[in-house]
């Protein structure tokens, strides 16, 4: 497998980078939280794509509905998450709604932290 070659991670985020910034990446997505749910975006599911492209790391997510109140906040943590990481210099997060965010998303870890087993 080439080093950027894309790939699912363990919850089912498609990752295509470097394999040395993989860790950092998912270490920085779970660093940002919808204020509402006490879980990180990572687990929660609504994190789909993850590319780096040279030093530009394209997002693609969702949130856990069209009208969530942290709707303009959470792009911005990501993107300033994502860019401390070194060798990573811009971040582009695109909102998309297509699959829609289901709890089913959710890994095994948000489900038993949110009592929804």
């Amino acid at each position: 497998m080439s080093q950027d070659e894309e790939r699912k991670t363990s919850i089912g985020v498609t990752y295509a980078g470097p394999p040395e910034l993989e860790a950092l990446v998912v270490a920085g997505l779970k660093s940002v939280f919808d204020p509402e749910i006490p879980v990180d975006i990572y687990e929660l599911g609504l994190v789909y794509t993850v590319r780096i492209d040279g030093t530009l790391a394209t997002v693609e997510m969702t949130l856990t509905s069209p009208a969530c109140p942290a709707a303009e906040t959470i792009p911005i943590d990501v993107k300033g998450r994502l860019e401390a990481i070194e060798g990573i210099e811009t971040v582009q997060v695109d909102i998309v709604w297509e699959p829609i965010w289901t709890p089913e998303l959710m890994s095994e870890a948000a489900r038993l932290e949110l009592g929804m087993f």
